[in-house]
Parts: structure tokens; C-alpha cells; sequence
């Protein structure tokens, strides 16, 4: 299959866009589309965001030391694109896009968007300055949930929160399965051969 060469740049895709909300210690509320996030490690649960400096909310982050990252649905998908064109400086997103903010579990500012079905609270670890994006690590420090999205034994089930994916300029509404974590080195069990005639007895 012929390729092309071309110059570096940022073809990563897809991404989960995702809303990140945050909050200033004068009360300010602000939501802030981010495709450019990312998990970074495990153990201790830390993910990354990352701003350009003239975001209106690059500065609420920076100085409160805490957001929350919050997954995006094709519910809320709308919104999530209109957060991402629109300024904070000029707008309330919360009451434009009928966004309702929740109390987080673990931060003293930011809120979690109570419609989203999954919420990632974070505190700042680190803020590398590269260029035209400012990387923000950070410790994670909580999840809150849906309580519809766990199954009869208590484990998540994202499948059913629809989520999407941001990929070079477009969404999409995530859809079939086609395999799930190892399944392709995953061995079958071996199938047990059926038993002939009765317990104990011989085949008739």
C-alpha cells in the first residue's frame, strides 16, 4: 500500500474529547473541551491534559491546582463541541449547554458535570510548559461513576454510556466490539466431550 511522507505534526487519532470543568477560588466555573488527554500511569493513577495558555480556563486550572475530567456521551456531545468554540470570557457554558455542576468527592473546587457518566477528578502534579500546548499531570484522585453503567456484579460497563471519540475533526459515536483486552493470545477452553448414555450407565 503507497504512503506519503509528510511534515511532523499531531495525527494521534482518535481521542476521547473530553470537558474538563474547573473552578476558581473567586467561584468562577468554567468548562473546557480538551482532546488532547491522555492516561500516563497506573499505580499512582495520574492522566494528563493538555491547554494552550490563552484558554480562559488554562489560568483557573493553573492557579486552583485541580479540574475533572469528564467523559462524553452523544447526548452530550453537542455541548461538548460548543464548549470547545466558545470563550468562558463570554459566555456561562453551564447555563448555555444546560449543564448542571456536582460537588466532587476529593477537590475543594472544581465541580464534576453531573450529566456526564463517568467523572475523573484530578489534582495538578506538574505543569511542563512546551510550546504552544502547556501539559498538565495530574494525580487522580477519584471517579464517580453512574450507577446504571455497573452490571449485576458491580463492574463497569462503559459500552453502555454510548461514548465518543474526536478523530481529525470529526466525532463519532463509538459502536460493535470486536475483541476485548488479550483476546489474541486468549486459548479457548477446550470443550468437554458430551457424555454418553445416563449417569453411570452405558449408551443406549
Amino acid at each position: 500500500m503507497a504512503k506519503q511522507a509528510w511534515k511532523g505534526g499531531n495525527m494521534l487519532y482518535p481521542l476521547p474529547a473530553v470537558m474538563v470543568s474547573c473552578a476558581s477560588e473567586a467561584g468562577e466555573r468554567d468548562i473546557v473541551t480538551v482532546a488532547w488527554a491522555g492516561t500516563v500511569c497506573t499505580n499512582p493513577p495520574m492522566l494528563s491534559i493538555s491547554l494552550r495558555p490563552e484558554r480562559h480556563s488554562y489560568h483557573i486550572v493553573r492557579e486552583s491546582g485541580e479540574f475533572v475530567v469528564n467523559l462524553v456521551t452523544a447526548r452530550l456531545q453537542r455541548a461538548c463541541d460548543w464548549c470547545g468554540v466558545r470563550s468562558g470570557r463570554d459566555f456561562d457554558k453551564w447555563a448555555e449547554c444546560g449543564l448542571t455542576p456536582a460537588p466532587a468527592a476529593t477537590l475543594g473546587l472544581a465541580p464534576a458535570i453531573e450529566e456526564s457518566p463517568v467523572s475523573i477528578e484530578c489534582r495538578v502534579h506538574d505543569v511542563l510548559e512546551l510550546g504552544s500546548h502547556h501539559l498538565f499531570l495530574a494525580d487522580v484522585t477519584a471517579v464517580q461513576v453512574e450507577e446504571g453503567l455497573l452490571d449485576a456484579r458491580g463492574r463497569l460497563d462503559l459500552a453502555r454510556a454510548g461514548l465518543t471519540a474526536y478523530s481529525h475533526g470529526e466525532y463519532f459515536e463509538l459502536g460493535r466490539r470486536i475483541g476485548s483486552f488479550g483476546y489474541s493470545v486468549r486459548k479457548d477452553r477446550p470443550r468437554q466431550a458430551p457424555r454418553r448414555g445416563g449417569r453411570g450407565g452405558r449408551a443406549r
